[in-house]
C-alpha cells in the first residue's frame, strides 16, 4: 500500500496499541523468567529466513514446472503442499487459487490476520492493518494500484477472505520466457506478495 515502507528506523511513538501490549507482555514474561528473548528472536528468524515465503515459492515453482502437481494443488492444496513437507500451524486447510489473464486473485483476512505461516512465513505488517483489511474488499483495484500492480480493466479481481478454517495461496501467472529455468530458479522469482496477490511475478 502507499505507506508500507521498509525503513527500519522506527519511531516508537507510532506503535499500535497491539504492538505496545505485545512489548509490555514480552517484557513482563522476560522479567519473570518465563521466556528467553533470544529464543523468541530465533523463532522469528526461522520464520523469516527458513520457513518464510521460500516454502510457498517452492510450491509455486513445482506447480509451474509439473502440470500434474499443479492440477493436484488446485484440487487439494492441503495434500499437495503437505507432500512437500510443509504442514503445521495455520496451514492445515489450504486452498490454491490461480491467477489467469481473466482473473487476478488477492487474499485478505477481514476479521483479523489469518495467514498460512507454513508456506508464507510471517505476515507482513500491512496485511494485518485495518486499512488493508477493509480496502482490499471495498476497492481491490485501487489497493493493487497502491502496490504498483496495474491490471487490464478486463481482468476480474477476486478477493478471498482467509478464516480460521481456510487459508489461501495465490498461484501467480508464470512469466513468459522461463521455460528453461530450473525449479530452484523459478522459485527465486516468486515473492511473498505475489502469493498473497498484491504483486506480480
Amino acid at each position: 500500500m502507499a505507506g508500507h515502507s521498509h525503513d527500519h528506523d522506527h519511531d516508537h511513538s507510532t506503535l499500535s496499541e497491539m504492538d505496545v501490549r505485545v512489548r509490555a507482555l514480552e517484557t513482563l514474561l522476560t522479567q519473570k523468567g518465563y521466556i528467553d528473548p533470544a529464543a523468541i528472536d530465533r523463532i522469528i528468524e526461522t520464520y523469516e529466513t527458513e520457513v518464510g515465503p521460500h516454502n510457498g515459492a517452492k510450491v509455486v515453482a513445482k506447480a509451474w514446472a509439473e502440470p500434474e502437481f499443479k492440477a493436484w494443488l488446485l484440487k487439494d492444496a492441503t495434500a499437495a503442499i503437505a507432500s512437500l513437507g510443509f504442514t503445521g500451524r495455520q496451514g492445515e486447510h489450504m486452498v490454491a487459487v490461480e491467477n489467469t489473464p481473466e482473473q487476478h486473485n488477492m487474499v485478505v483476512c477481514t476479521l483479523c490476520s489469518c495467514y498460512p505461516w507454513t508456506v508464507l512465513g510471517l505476515p507482513p505488517v500491512w496485511y494485518k492493518s485495518a486499512a488493508y483489511r477493509s480496502r482490499a474488499v471495498l476497492e481491490p483495484r485501487k489497493v493493487l494500484g497502491d502496490f504498483g500492480v496495474a491490471l487490464p480493466e478486463s481482468t476480474r479481481i477476486r478477493v478471498w477472505d482467509s478464516t480460521a478454517e481456510v487459508r489461501y495461496l495465490v498461484l501467480p501467472k508464470r512469466p513468459a520466457g522461463t521455460e528453461h529455468l530450473s525449479q530452484a530458479e523459478l522459485a527465486s522469482l516468486v515473492s511473498r506478495d505475489a502469493m498473497i496477490g498484491t504483486a506480480l511475478v
